[in-house]
């Protein structure tokens, strides 16, 4: 009786184990490099049309920013949106200098060197990490960290 039930309650408790590792098991969505870098160019055109909204729709509605040219942490989407209405008056164009993707299930980073081309034709040399996921299925920012390089 006692094996019995010890037996019962150790194939009870793997059935539960199991199918909780099944729950959280997930698909992950093929990508590769080249994939994850023309995030980076899709948000780099979204500057190019000059509207805020449009350089949000990059990022997921609950990303946070950490943006090259201000103190304060955005971390939804009216706080980058405004954001990005002020930077978009002082600069359109970046230019990637280097770059390191890691890629996950499901997530990925980019993290690398760019400069920032004003309109007056002074530069800022800055460095960045974009962190991006796969929702809703699409890659959307998650995270993005861009800072003046420091000297």
């Amino acid at each position: 009786m006692y094996k019995k039930l010890l037996l019962s309650l150790g194939l009870l408790v793997a059935a539960g184990t199991s199918s909780a590792y099944a729950a959280d098991t997930q698909t992950c969505v093929k990508t590769d490099e080249k994939t994850i870098a023309s995030l980076f160019d899709r948000w780099n055109q979204s500057l190019q049309t000059g509207e805020a909204k449009k350089v949000n729709a990059n990022y997921a509605t609950d990303a946070v920013l950490l943006p090259t040219l201000s103190d304060q942490i955005r971390t939804n989407d009216a706080e980058r949106i405004d954001y990005f209405e002020h930077f978009l008056l002082k600069n359109r164009l970046v230019k990637l200098i280097n770059r390191v993707i890691k890629i996950g299930c499901n997530e990925a980073l980019d993290i690398g060197n760019y400069t920032f081309t004003f309109g007056d034709k002074s530069q800022a040399k800055a460095r960045y990490t974009y962190t991006y996921a796969f929702k809703n299925g699409q890659w959307l920012i998650t995270s993005h960290h861009s800072s003046v390089q420091p000297k």
